[in-house]
């Protein structure tokens, strides 16, 4: 039997995003790219999409902090 696997529940409402972890490490995760963010705030950069996202072809999402 095949173990289930839980993601990080993501909401769209507008222009608020919403993200709640599902397990420790996506805590740990979310934590991080918390700290990342807030950090681009202080500085003056910000998060910039990196190629495409295309759901069930290329699965991840990249983004680059400029």
């Amino acid at each position: 039997m095949q173990a289930r696997r839980y993601f990080m529940k993501i909401e769209l409402e507008g222009t608020l995003l919403s993200m709640t972890p599902e397990n420790d490490r996506e805590k740990t995760e979310l934590n991080q790219l918390w700290t990342i963010i807030i950090g681009c705030v202080d500085e003056g950069k910000k998060l910039v999409p990196v190629g495409q996202y295309l759901p069930g072809i290329k699965e991840v999402a990249v983004f680059n902090i400029e």
